[in-house]
């Protein structure tokens, strides 16, 4: 199977969050609508995200779709670590809606869901819920999952269902953003996205 063909699939970029007695989020890319009439949305969320498990007991979720003007950082945050041991939502600018964190700067909008139906797809649940409220923050450009990879230079986490392992090249991946830097790495070198050192960086496969 040529895994490669699925690299042209039509993705967006989004942080999906959720609520108990923690504020949760992480970085999903695969959301699709599915009705417009009384809309109903879809995600897939790893079943190894802290985030799927809340959004399991709580049957409520916030998707906010991020702009190509969101800080990197954040994206690191979101996707690169987990809601069980850091407090995602620190130092960020975000409100409640709903009982919910929901980010606000250089998002383009936003939307509540209520969870109708679950599926299990093996690694991932699929989440289908009804969009019970939706708002417009802003007319910013939305970022894609193309823009990602091809400008910012990401990678997508080996949890996220459109990761593909890739065969080693003279190139070197930041083991926290998965920036990705051609050629060998200086011994004094800073990640430009999330800002780790040298020492983080592994050689692509």
């Amino acid at each position: 199977m040529d895994k490669e063909v699925f690299k042209d699939i039509n993705y967006g970029m989004y942080i999906v969050s959720a609520k108990d007695e923690n504020k949760v989020g992480c970085v999903i890319n695969t959301l699709t609508q599915i009705t417009s009439e009384n809309p109903t949305i879809s995600i897939s969320v790893n079943k190894d995200n802290y985030t799927n498990q809340i959004i399991n007991n709580t049957k409520k979720f916030i998707v906010s779709i991020l702009s190509e003007q969101i800080d990197p950082n954040i994206i690191s945050k979101f996707g690169f670590q987990s809601s069980r041991n850091v407090d995602k939502f620190k130092d960020i600018d975000y409100e409640i809606v709903d009982d919910i964190p929901v980010l606000l700067k250089d998002v383009c909008g936003y939307m509540v869901c209520d969870v109708i139906e679950e599926v299990d797809v093996g690694t991932h649940t699929l989440f289908i819920a009804k969009v019970s409220k939706a708002k417009k923050v802003s007319n910013l450009a939305p970022m894609t999952y193309k823009y990602y990879h091809e400008v910012i230079k990401g990678k997508a986490p080996k949890t996220a269902p459109t990761y593909i392992e890739e065969v080693k090249t003279n190139t070197w991946v930041c083991d926290i953003c998965g920036y990705v830097h051609e050629g060998p790495v200086p011994d004094d070198f800073i990640c430009p996205i999330c800002g780790v050192d040298a020492s983080h960086f592994k050689q692509k496969k």
